[in-house]
């Protein structure tokens, strides 16, 4: 669901993230359902505490792939505040998952139009825009997000701006972005790939190998398999070394594993001096 997304140890594509919080669902349900009364009486709850349930309800069943659920305590928030963007928010991610990308786009507009520093939808928004190959408005929300110095998921806001700038031609863009990510979080290993890929192609070879090893040493630790693109990158800094034994290990990983991707056809474009 993300671009990328990039909690540390999960896949790179998946790196681009959802707010999909970590709720207990029995809990909120059991929360949403029992009526305590003390003094014979049933306390009122606010309406502002019901929206909150609403929502983190709306948020749980869709993590759980329970779209009709999802929908309807969307709907329940949305009786209590017509113009709230946290729930449009949630409201447009179940129309993304569930294909209608007109709607989900619209929705994901108006979620930020009802609310323009909410940075988690703006961050949903880029996450589609990215999906639907729209680089360039990704990058354009992706740049106000990066700039929310209260925004959580900051580091990985600027990872994907990195991400979007590569994809529209801004290299010295997307490298700012990326080192700007390594600021804010060393073991982003996204950033450090694509920065080590940058770093080789401006000439730097010494911070390419530099920022590559530190890639291998993220990517030990939380066990990330070996990408096609990491391997590619490999094969070309370590080829500049002249480490040949290093340089065949890398080829045959991404002749056995990744035989079919455009890196493979980097490499045999490389091979056979084209």
């Amino acid at each position: 669901m993300d671009i990328s997304s990039n909690s540390t140890g999960a896949n790179s594509n998946q790196r681009f993230g959802y707010w999909l919080c970590l709720l207990a669902l029995s809990g909120l349900l059991l929360a949403g359902c029992v009526t305590t009364t003390t003094g014979g009486f049933t306390p009122e709850v606010s309406d502002e505490d019901a929206l909150d349930d609403y929502i983190q309800l709306a948020v749980a069943y869709y993590d759980a792939n329970d779209m009709a659920s999802a929908r309807r305590h969307i709907n329940n928030a949305l009786a209590i505040d017509e113009r709230n963007s946290e729930v449009f928010n949630i409201l447009a991610l179940v129309h993304q998952r569930e294909g209608d990308l007109d709607l989900a786009d619209e929705v994901f507009r108006r979620a930020i139009r009802f609310d323009s520093s909410n940075s988690r939808a703006r961050n949903n928004y880029a996450a589609f825009l990215f999906e639907q190959q729209r680089f360039a408005e990704a990058l354009e929300q992706l740049e106000t997000v990066a700039n929310d110095t209260a925004y959580e998921g900051r580091a990985i806001a600027f990872e994907n701006l990195g991400r979007s700038a590569l994809r529209t031609g801004q290299l010295e863009v997307a490298a700012n972005a990326f080192e700007r990510a390594l600021q804010l979080n060393s073991n982003l290993y996204v950033s450090t790939l694509e920065l080590a890929q940058i770093r080789f192609d401006q000439g730097d070879y010494v911070s390419a190998r530099t920022l590559f090893n530190q890639y291998l040493t993220i990517k030990d630790f939380y066990s990330i398999p070996y990408t096609p693109r990491s391997l590619w990158v490999g094969i070309q800094i370590e080829g500049y070394y002249q480490n040949e034994e290093v340089v065949d290990g890398y080829v045959r990983l991404l002749t056995a594993l990744y035989s079919d991707s455009p890196e493979f056809q980097l490499y045999q474009n490389l091979a056979n001096g084209n």
